[in-house]
């Protein structure tokens, strides 16, 4: 009896029913957070009747070494780099991203993914994925202040 009540419950969670009986809405998530530094100061920029956004490019670190196993401190330790593009639309956390954001600042973003498509200058079709930032977390100063 608890077990069908739990699930009930957890069914409402997950599944909201619209006013139209044959389309269900399922819940889904798309969240992303990332830790790492600041590539490149951030810059404004605003299409002809759209709000301005706020672009600023974020490095993230990936370490392992290579050898026997985890628990082994012999082996080459190897990194790789991924940069990620991230996009500030909300209006009061733009204009903080744009003001206090800055080249080699370890931040947190916290977003969404996004996937869309551009024409370049030579037009060709490009596909670009971007980091919608809902919140950005300050967790140093630049790095270059602290020399």
């Amino acid at each position: 009896m608890l077990r069908s009540a739990s699930l009930q419950i957890f069914r409402q969670l997950v599944r909201h029913r619209s006013t139209d009986a044959n389309l269900i809405l399922e819940r889904s998530i798309n969240r992303v957070q990332l830790l790492g530094r600041v590539g490149q100061d951030p810059v404004m920029r605003q299409m002809e009747g759209r709000n301005p956004v706020t672009i600023f490019s974020l490095a993230t670190n990936e370490m392992w070494r290579s050898g026997d196993g985890e628990t082994s401190s012999t082996g080459d330790v190897s990194q790789k780099t991924t940069w990620h593009r991230v996009s500030v639309f909300k209006p009061g956390l733009r204009d903080v991203a744009y003001n206090y954001v800055k080249k080699g600042s370890r931040i947190l973003v916290e977003g969404k993914l996004d996937y869309g498509e551009y024409v370049d200058k030579n037009q060709v079709r490009r596909q670009a994925t971007t980091i919608i930032a809902d919140n950005i977390v300050f967790l140093s100063d630049n790095i270059r202040d602290r020399t």
